[in-house]
């Protein structure tokens, strides 16, 4: 009777060696490390549009990865049929922010290693790795204090904008920077937007009320956190 189970559990019949409880502990460790991995990105991200669903595909992927490559093994053909079924797969959205990216990354690697049985190695990357990243996160590493803003300044058609707001600037702000020029309301307005950095002693309200005295009290915004366009 036990040895019958063990058969099942051995599942020679289909060419692996792999055991049903090698597969289950992967399967549970990756989950694991994942999900230190996903705790670690929700407690870090600073941006507007958290994503609930890209958290919890931050596990399944490290799970599937995982066994993926439990699949695959030292099996050459069966790795090539692998990367060629997964070539055909195409993703509709694309990730915005560099740092999404770079959590894909982790989760990749946590599977992969976990997925070739490199257990530990992977505990040891995924902790360090993820207090590194808390580490620098608390130091708030490369930082710039909320200094970067964003200007965008409506002028009318008829008004040439090239150097018009220059002297305020200079006289407000320590940098800015022409970022983009577009036409709005049909074509009858201009959108100026600036990347600036304030002077410690600036008045915004009275940079405010330079420009619009210039552009015809038309809309000027000013945008504290760059990340919204």
């Amino acid at each position: 009777m036990l040895q019958s189970i063990n058969d099942i559990f051995m599942l020679n019949e289909i060419g692996t060696i792999t055991t049903i409880r090698e597969v289950i502990i992967t399967v549970f460790i990756s989950f694991i490390l994942c999900l230190i991995i996903s705790y670690t990105y929700t407690k870090t991200y600073k941006g507007k549009l958290y994503s609930q669903n890209f958290v919890q595909t931050l596990v399944i992927i490290g799970v599937v990865i995982s066994i993926i490559i439990v699949a695959v093994g030292s099996n050459i053909a069966r790795a090539f049929s692998l990367s060629g079924a997964l070539s055909i797969i195409r993703f509709r959205s694309s990730v915005g922010d560099p740092k999404d990216i770079a959590f894909i990354f982790f989760v990749l690697g946590a599977g992969l290693a976990t997925g070739a049985g490199l257990f530990i190695p992977a505990i040891i990357f995924v902790i360090l790795l993820s207090a590194l990243i808390l580490l620098l996160y608390s130091l708030d590493f490369g930082g710039n204090r909320g200094r970067n803003k964003l200007l965008r300044i409506t002028v009318p058609e008829n008004l040439n904008y090239e150097g018009l707001f220059d002297d305020i600037l200079e006289k407000h702000l320590e940098e800015f920077t022409l970022m983009r020029v577009q036409s709005t309301e049909l074509g009858t307005m201009f959108e100026l937007v600036y990347s600036i950095v304030n002077k410690m002693d600036s008045s915004e309200k009275d940079m405010l009320d330079d420009i619009r005295s210039r552009n015809g009290n038309l809309k000027v915004m000013l945008i504290l956190d760059q990340q919204v366009m």
